[in-house]
């Protein structure tokens, strides 16, 4: 699970070639990621008391969230699933979706239960649970939260073929929006009993304040206990006009490199000007959709190119200035615009 040389800088590191921005949460999931591979690999010699500590992701829709627990998993080499809070809440079994969830990880596993006994589960919309006056706890996402508690701290769980899998060592990841949160914060956000008298105190004391507190979090709706569950926060950022035209371009596996190769084993050479990556990462801004929304509107520029492409063995180069252009498909080294 852990190289040898594997520290949470490399793991950072990682991480960059497939995810734009998100540096300080980055840092966080990396050492918790360490810390918890660290324990569970038995190259610690007193861990009696360490306790394994799951993490809680809050950002908006499309910031990254699924994508850096993925990479994360594919680094270390370990299972990975990811489940919906909201599908949780809607069932009357919830303990058979959760079930149905570590058997999913098993799979992942390739059926070897030690593997996934060492997995991570990344529970979405976890935001989505939080109670709510005027409901019955039979209703409520207070009893999802409650179902959570036991395998998220560790729980022997029956499942199919008289199988057991001990959630121990099972890393959680929960994530969420958390719409609503940032006006709570606001209302706690000064320490006003921490005197100052130097510029690193004032650091200190800005860092406190930034935090999410436990409390702010029960005044959302997520109960204490399962709060206490989740003892590291990470915080994602919005993502900028900047940061979405990075993540089609700057990333090893990115969309535009994608397609550069599928070209490229046409024999034509793709070329997308700057203005295009704006254009398109313009319109995502406008569909409140985060990230999410790119591929989709990348590939519907690219699917009439690609389309003919294919039929034409004389084009050689594709130019694109302009999302709201036609393309330029120049057929031979002296050919004209087409």
């Amino acid at each position: 699970m852990l190289a040898q040389n594997t520290t949470p800088s490399s793991i950072v590191r990682h991480l960059d070639q497939y995810v734009i921005g998100q540096d300080e949460a980055k840092k966080v999931l990396a050492v918790a990621v360490y810390s918890h591979y660290k324990k569970i690999s038995g190259s610690l010699k007193n861990d009696e008391g360490i306790a394994k500590s799951n993490v809680l992701i809050i950002g908006s829709s499309g910031t990254g969230k699924t994508l850096l627990c993925e990479t994360l998993s594919k680094m270390l080499g370990v299972p990975f699933v990811t489940a919906d809070a909201t599908s949780l809440a809607q069932t009357k079994y919830v303990g058979e979706e959760i079930e149905a969830i570590l058997q999913r990880l098993v799979e992942q596993a390739d059926g070897d239960i030690g593997k996934a006994q060492a997995g991570i589960v990344f529970i979405d919309e976890i935001d989505k649970l939080k109670t709510a006056e005027g409901q019955t706890r039979a209703v409520s996402g207070e009893s999802v939260q409650h179902a959570l508690l036991k395998i998220m701290e560790g729980f022997p769980v029956k499942l199919k073929n008289n199988l057991y899998i001990d959630t121990s060592n099972i890393l959680f990841i929960c994530g969420g929006a958390f719409i609503g949160l940032d006006k709570i914060r606001a209302k706690t956000q000064s320490f006003g009993f921490f005197a100052t008298t130097s510029d690193d105190d004032q650091n200190i004391l800005d860092r406190l304040n930034n935090r999410i507190k436990p409390t702010d979090l029960f005044e959302f709706g997520l109960i204490p206990e399962f709060t206490g569950r989740l003892p590291i926060i990470a915080n994602f950022q919005e993502l900028t006009r900047n940061m979405l035209v990075r993540i089609m371009t700057e990333p090893r596996n990115s969309i535009y490199k994608q397609y550069v190769e599928i070209f490229k084993s046409e024999g034509v050479e793709l070329s997308i000007g700057p203005r295009v990556f704006e254009q398109i990462s313009e319109l995502a801004v406008e569909y409140k959709t985060g990230a999410r929304s790119l591929r989709g509107i990348f590939e519907e520029l690219m699917t009439p190119i690609l389309y003919a492409v294919p039929d034409d063995p004389t084009i050689q180069r594709v130019v694109i200035t302009s999302l709201f252009e036609e393309p330029s498909l120049i057929k031979g080294p002296s050919a004209a615009p087409a």
